[in-house]
């Protein structure tokens, strides 16, 4: 089987090529030749996950799913949210995103946070969703060199290390995409 997976992020494809079956090819938008930037312009989480996996659908003609993940921080009523990716602006800097964050808490007592995955899966006319949540708290400073994005900030519930500390498996397993991508793939095993 060969589905694409909506990213460039060579990080996000190795994280999801580990957690599917052998029998199951992951071409990225690169390997198929996508150079556009897919305008991600819904006002939440899915709508973003949908708008990608349908454009390549539509344009390339291959089954596609695509994903997008928010981080929703309590103190902050639920930002950065759909924005997390640019919440230090468009440069899309994980570092200043990660700056601004600690800042906006430095003061805050409440610290708890949650991941949010949507994978938006585009097969012919149909387009099915599924979402993965991981709870946790934000550090008061970053720990770990692994990962990406907020991963140096982001503690699950129930560890004591962040996801940049943890093995790229065990993040697998635990995290929101991960969570995401076991109801997917439990998905293509019954189609």
């Amino acid at each position: 089987m060969k589905l694409v997976f909506a990213t460039h992020n060579l990080n996000k494809l190795k994280e999801v090529q580990a957690l599917v079956p052998e029998h199951i090819n992951i071409l990225s938008l690169t390997d198929i030749g996508c150079d556009e930037d897919i305008i991600e312009d819904a006002p939440t989480i899915e709508g973003n996950a949908i708008i990608k996996a349908q454009y390549v659908r539509n344009h390339y003609g291959y089954d596609c799913f695509a994903d997008d993940t928010g981080l929703e921080v309590t103190a902050l009523d639920g930002a950065p949210g759909v924005y997390s990716a640019r919440y230090a602006g468009p440069q899309r800097s994980a570092s200043d995103n990660m700056d601004k964050l600690l800042i906006a808490l430095a003061v805050k007592q409440n610290r708890t946070a949650r991941f949010k995955t949507v994978i938006a899966f585009a097969k012919a006319e149909k387009i099915e969703t599924f979402t993965g949540i991981c709870e946790g708290e934000i550090t008061k400073e970053r720990y770990g060199d692994d990962g990406f994005g907020y991963d140096p900030i982001f503690k699950p519930n129930g560890y004591e290390a962040t996801f940049a500390q943890m093995a790229m498996a065990l993040k697998g397993k635990i995290g929101h995409r991960g969570r995401a991508m076991e109801q997917f793939l439990s998905y293509l095993r019954d189609e």
